[in-house]
């Protein structure tokens, strides 16, 4: 996005959300609906139907974006389950990622005493706290889906700065660390990673180093998928061996990405979205999962209430998300999205106590029936449930 449009965004959205902050709010969500957003983008764009390309001359329009008509059925909105945990989980520190395993348990990644501030990296991204070497406490912590007790732990001694945390239909646990400028991959019950991918405490541009990642999505073909991070702003897609097969926004695309934050795959739709965190939106584009894939525009869902996204997953064709802190206006709530209609069809609280004030992932079972957010402030892991409730109308 160039500078002169993301800056007249911003600036609307500051209006906007102004605005919106002195109408009377349901206790559902904003009082406005779809034709709201598309009048904010006809005063922002100058046209019923531009999306980021329209900043970029071109001498030939992209493809259009495949668009479903989003249901009039209900849809699943979280609640949260108080008193779960039961108990405290010892020595939890800021809890960056969250994940289910092959059999519906939550399993948490976490820094112990470990705080990312402004003292824990240079202007170049060196990681500045090396000599204290790594987290002693156990790291990934796998829960009970019922009580929140903790089953089992690991990951002692190994991390500096634990970031993302994906766990594949084999079972393989893969987690990212923004100190080491790595991502790992670790076999189930295996004490050491099975594959790695960067080079220890140093960061680069080139396809062999990465820059603080944050995030994997796995496909059920075995690709992997690296969003690489603060400082490259790219996603690496590489086989399953870890050679690598593309790299996105590749040159001659009409996309931009800073801080690729979250990633979740629609392998139906055969796209990878991802939660955009400093452009305030979450973008899906081709996964290019099969020879047979059509080129298709990215989706995009950018709307003036949406915020800083923190972290997405999926369920089916919806994406379930979390903002961070972007504006005093802008509330930390959750969001759940239909990206083929490129709308917000639900709004849902992350807390009825206001307790999760920077929301970092985000995790849905497989059944859909639970979700889990990790908070890094406070340091905690909040399951939902779910209760059905109308979408919000859409045009």
């Amino acid at each position: 996005m160039g500078q002169p449009l993301y800056l007249s965004l911003l600036a609307t959205t500051v209006f906007l959300a102004t605005f919106l902050a002195t109408c009377p709010v349901s206790t559902v969500g904003w009082p406005v609906d779809s034709s709201f957003y598309d009048a904010i983008k006809r005063v922002v764009y100058g046209s019923d139907n531009v999306d980021d390309s329209a900043a970029v001359a071109t001498e030939s329009s992209p493809p259009p974006p495949i668009s479903l008509p989003l249901s009039s059925q209900d849809i699943n909105r979280p609640v949260e389950v108080e008193g779960w945990p039961r108990s405290p989980i010892p020595r939890l520190g800021q809890v960056s990622g969250v994940a289910i395993n092959t059999v519906g348990q939550p399993v948490i990644f976490h820094r112990g005493s470990r705080v990312w501030d402004e003292n824990s990296f240079n202007e170049t991204f060196h990681y500045q706290h090396i000599e204290e070497g790594p987290i002693l406490t156990n790291a990934i912590v796998t829960l009970s889906p019922k009580t929140g007790e903790v089953l089992s732990s690991w990951g002692a001694g190994f991390f500096y700065m634990p970031h993302g945390i994906t766990i594949d239909r084999q079972g393989n646990v893969w987690v990212t660390d923004v100190a080491m400028h790595q991502v790992f991959k670790f076999s189930p019950g295996a004490p050491r990673a099975s594959l790695t991918f960067g080079k220890r405490f140093e960061n680069g541009k080139g396809y062999r180093t990465l820059c603080q990642p944050t995030s994997v999505a796995i496909a059920s073909t075995g690709e992997i998928f690296i969003a690489d991070g603060y400082c490259n702003s790219r996603v690496l897609k590489f086989t399953s061996r870890g050679e690598l097969l593309r790299v996105f926004p590749h040159a001659n695309e009409f996309l931009s990405l800073q801080v690729p934050h979250s990633l979740a795959l629609l392998e139906q739709h055969d796209l990878i979205c991802i939660a955009d965190r400093e452009d305030m939106r979450v973008v899906c584009r081709g996964a290019e999962l099969s020879t047979e894939s059509k080129e298709q525009a990215p989706l995009t869902i950018q709307q003036p209430d949406l915020g800083r996204v923190y972290a997405i997953t999926n369920h089916g064709d919806l994406i379930y998300a979390v903002n961070g802190p972007t504006s005093p206006l802008i509330p930390v709530r959750g969001f759940t999205i239909n990206p083929m209609t490129e709308n917000i069809v639900d709004h849902w609280t992350l807390s009825k106590n206001g307790a999760i004030n920077v929301p970092h992932d985000i995790a849905i079972s497989k059944d859909g029936s639970s979700l889990y957010v990790a908070s890094i402030h406070p340091n905690r892991i909040v399951k939902y449930t779910m209760a059905s409730v109308t979408p919000l109308k859409s045009e």
